[in-house]
């Protein structure tokens, strides 16, 4: 075991990957500058460069080249470097990726992982800070996970890579160096189709996922200084959504916030507001609250903390289900 923090977990994660001669990682910066983030620092200089491979800064060629890859038995890990800089790849991964196992009627499949750092509160410009997961957990064919600690960074990146169909691998930008925890040494993977409950409480859940969990973990804290009992469900996978720890830790509390920083409008949250009133709604004390990011373009640094969920956002939100 060492400690690690997530940039770190993932590094490790993708060099004992390449150890499999089918990995290939691929992207702008990834092999001699060591990814914009670094997380792929020194990767080339250890598996070669071409193992980990420098990409020109054209995302529909690095996805489209990834799937030709994937398609013919490699498996690729292909690298955008801001969730706002995915879009140009967007008809490569909605209209080939995504279907290709279904189109060729399980013929072919493509076991590819496509990496995307995500989310605002590092004082970037729009296309740099972007929540827009929906998009991709909205398409069939793709399995959407995040990560929100080293150890489920580095094992559900080894899962994501094991697996036969596409993963689209959401990477929490602002804990990239802020988290840090004990992650095993070598190969172990993490399930990509379980929600992990964190804390058990008997006053509210909360629900979140991502960077936003460290908020969650927080907004735990604090409540417990205030004498109320909360339970923490972290989602980590998108699509599918496992939704069974988060209702079963409602029927116990009775009431429920869930937390994202992606707009409200058509975030994943309403979906799971949906879900837990039609599988709990007689267990429910007060009405579900959201905590979300607003539907608007994420400001620039002097007003991000405006528009990013806090720790006194979810605490209101509780106490107006305590209060209801």
């Amino acid at each position: 075991m060492t400690e690690r923090n997530i940039a770190q977990a993932l590094n490790d994660a993708l060099d004992v990957a390449l150890a499999d001669p089918s990995v290939v990682l691929l992207g702008e910066d990834v092999g001699r500058t060591g990814g914009v983030f670094r997380v792929s620092d020194g990767l080339q200089q250890r598996h070669g460069a071409a193992r980990v491979i420098d990409t020109p800064v054209a995302e529909s060629g690095i996805v489209g080249a990834a799937f030709g890859m994937a398609v013919a038995g490699l498996r690729p890990v292909a690298e955008i470097q801001f969730m706002g800089f995915s879009y140009p790849a967007y008809d490569q991964i909605v209209s080939h990726v995504a279907r290709i196992r279904n189109r060729s009627r399980h013929r072919f499949t493509a076991p590819m992982v496509i990496r995307i750092p995500y989310g605002a509160g590092i004082g970037a410009a729009e296309h740099h800070s972007e929540s827009t997961e929906t998009i991709y957990a909205h398409t069939p064919g793709l399995k959407v996970v995040v990560p929100s600690t080293p150890y489920d960074a580095k094992g559900m990146l080894l899962a994501a890579v094991a697996d036969p169909d596409p993963v689209i691998f959401l990477e929490p930008i602002r804990l990239y160096r802020a988290v840090k925890g004990e992650v095993p040494d070598g190969h172990y993977a993490v399930s990509l189709d379980e929600a992990e409950l964190v804390a058990d409480g008997t006053d509210v859940t909360l629900v979140g996922y991502g960077a936003m969990m460290r908020e969650v973990r927080r907004t735990v804290e604090a409540l417990a200084a205030e004498g109320v009992s909360a339970a923490a469900v972290d989602l980590r996978t998108l699509a599918p959504l496992d939704l069974d720890p988060v209702v079963a830790s409602v029927e116990r509390t009775g009431r429920c916030v869930v937390v994202h920083e992606a707009p409200r409008t058509g975030g994943l949250a309403g979906e799971i507001v949906a879900s837990v009133q039609e599988r709990a709604l007689y267990s429910l004390r007060a009405p579900i609250e959201r905590v979300t990011g607003w539907d608007t373009v994420v400001p620039l640094r002097r007003s991000e903390h405006h528009y990013v969920p806090t720790v006194e956002r979810i605490v209101a939100a509780v106490h107006r289900t305590l209060e209801a």
